[in-house]
C-alpha cells in the first residue's frame, strides 16, 4: 500500500482521539493517524458518551468525531467538549447523505474544526485509504501550524503594537461601497454563524460569500444562517440580482461572479477549472467585483486555510477598496486572512467580532 506523504516533523506530536461506534471505521483511521509521524493516537472511543468520558485520561489535541452514534451523538457530544474543553479541536466525519450533510453544517456552525466525508460502504482500497489519511494529515496539520517543522505556532496572539510588522494600507474609501464580499473556507460556518446575526435587516449593501464547501452543504448553511440572523442569506442561482440586505452564498462547485447588468449586479455561475484547488474560489468573487464595481467594494477574507483571496484583494486594494482580514487569535486557521496581511494589501487585522462593526461604521449603518 502506497503511503502518505507527510511534512518534516515537530518535537511534540498532536495528540488523537478516534470516536466512532463502528469497529472497523475506528480500526481505519486510526491507521490513518499511526502512519503520520506527526500524529500521536491516544485512543478510542465507541460513541459521544465514551468520548467525553476518556478526555480527562487520554488529554487529546484533537477529536475525530463521527455525526451519527447511540448513547449520545457526535453534536451532542460536540456541544459538550465545547462547554468543557474549547481548546480541544474537532473534525466531524459524515456519511454521503443529505442527513450527513445537514448534521455535519449544524456541527460546523456549533464549532467543529473542519469535517470530512466517510467513503462508500465496502472494502476501502489502498488509494482511497491513501487519500483519506491524506486529507486527514492536511487538515490536522492546517489546525496545528505550529506543530510542522518551519511554521509559526497557532494561537500566538499579534499585541497592537506588532501589527506594525505588517504592511497594512491607509484605511479609506474613495468610492461609496456597492457590495460586501466575504471569503472564507476552514472554521467559515462558525465565524458566519456569529458576523451574520451583527448583520442588520436595513443593511444597505448587496453580500456575496464564498465559503469553502461541496454541493448541497452550501444550501444547508445558507438557510440556517437565515434562521439566526436577520437577513436573507440564499444560495445564489444564475441570474440572481444581488439584492441591499440580502446575502449570496456561492453554491458548492460553481464559481460565483457579479457582474453588472444595467443597474444591477447580477449574479453569473460557472464550473471553469478550480483556483487556489477550489471551486467555488475566494478569487474568482473578489476579481469580478473588481471589474464591476472598480474601487467600490468593501471586502473582508476570514478563516481558512491556503491564499484565496490574496490575489482578488490585492487587485481590490489597487482600485481602492477596502480590505478587513481577520486576527490571527480568533482565526480557527489563519492561513487565508494572514497572506493577506502579510502581502501588505489589508487595511485592517480584526478579531471576528470587530469585522461587521466596522463595516457598518464605514458604509454609515450604525
Amino acid at each position: 500500500m502506497a503511503q502518505p506523504q507527510f511534512a518534516p516533523l515537530a518535537q511534540k506530536k498532536i495528540r488523537v482521539l478516534v470516536v466512532d461506534d463502528s469497529v472497523v471505521f475506528r480500526s481505519l483511521v486510526s491507521r490513518m493517524v499511526e502512519q503520520d509521524p506527526l500524529l500521536d493516537l491516544v485512543g478510542t472511543a465507541r460513541n459521544g458518551a465514551d468520548a467525553v468520558a476518556k478526555i480527562p485520561r487520554f488529554e487529546p489535541d484533537i477529536i475525530t468525531l463521527d455525526v451519527e452514534m447511540p448513547e449520545l451523538d457526535g453534536i451532542g457530544a460536540l456541544r459538550v467538549i465545547a462547554g468543557r474543553y474549547p481548546q480541544i479541536r474537532v473534525i466531524m466525519f459524515s456519511s454521503l447523505t443529505a442527513r450527513g450533510a445537514q448534521v455535519t453544517v449544524e456541527a460546523l456552525m456549533a464549532g467543529a474544526s473542519d469535517y470530512m466525508t466517510k467513503p462508500v460502504c465496502g472494502p476501502v482500497s489502498s488509494d482511497i485509504f491513501l487519500q483519506l489519511a491524506n486529507e486527514l494529515s492536511g487538515k490536522v496539520r492546517a489546525l496545528f501550524p505550529g506543530r510542522v517543522a518551519g511554521q509559526r505556532k497557532k494561537h500566538t496572539v499579534v499585541p497592537t503594537p506588532m501589527l506594525s510588522a505588517f504592511r497594512t494600507a491607509p484605511l479609506k474609501i474613495r468610492l461609496a461601497p456597492r457590495v460586501f464580499v466575504i471569503g472564507v473556507s476552514t472554521g467559515g460556518p462558525s465565524a458566519l454563524a456569529e458576523i451574520v446575526p451583527q448583520i442588520p435587516a436595513d443593511f444597505p449593501l448587496p453580500i456575496a460569500i464564498v465559503q469553502h464547501m461541496p454541493p448541497h452543504f452550501t444550501r444547508l448553511l445558507a438557510d440556517r444562517l437565515t434562521r439566526v440572523g436577520n437577513i436573507p442569506v440564499i444560495e445564489a442561482a444564475e441570474g440572481m440580482i444581488a439584492r441591499p440586505g440580502t446575502a449570496l452564498i456561492a453554491p458548492g462547485d460553481y464559481h460565483m461572479r457579479l457582474v453588472q447588468d444595467g443597474a444591477h449586479l447580477k449574479v453569473s455561475l460557472n464550473q471553469q477549472p478550480p483556483e487556489n484547488s477550489c471551486r467555488p474560489a475566494v478569487d474568482v468573487l473578489f476579481r469580478s467585483v473588481a471589474d464591476a464595481c472598480q474601487g467600490a467594494v468593501m471586502a473582508a477574507v476570514l478563516t481558512g486555510m491556503g491564499q484565496d483571496g490574496l490575489l482578488g484583494a490585492r487587485q481590490l486594494k489597487e482600485l481602492g477598496a477596502t480590505v478587513l482580514v481577520q486576527d490571527r487569535a480568533s482565526s480557527v486557521v489563519w492561513g487565508m486572512p494572514g497572506a493577506v496581511a502579510e502581502a501588505g494589501v489589508a487595511d485592517q487585522i480584526l478579531p471576528l467580532n470587530q469585522i461587521v462593526p466596522t463595516v457598518l461604521n464605514k458604509v454609515g449603518c450604525r
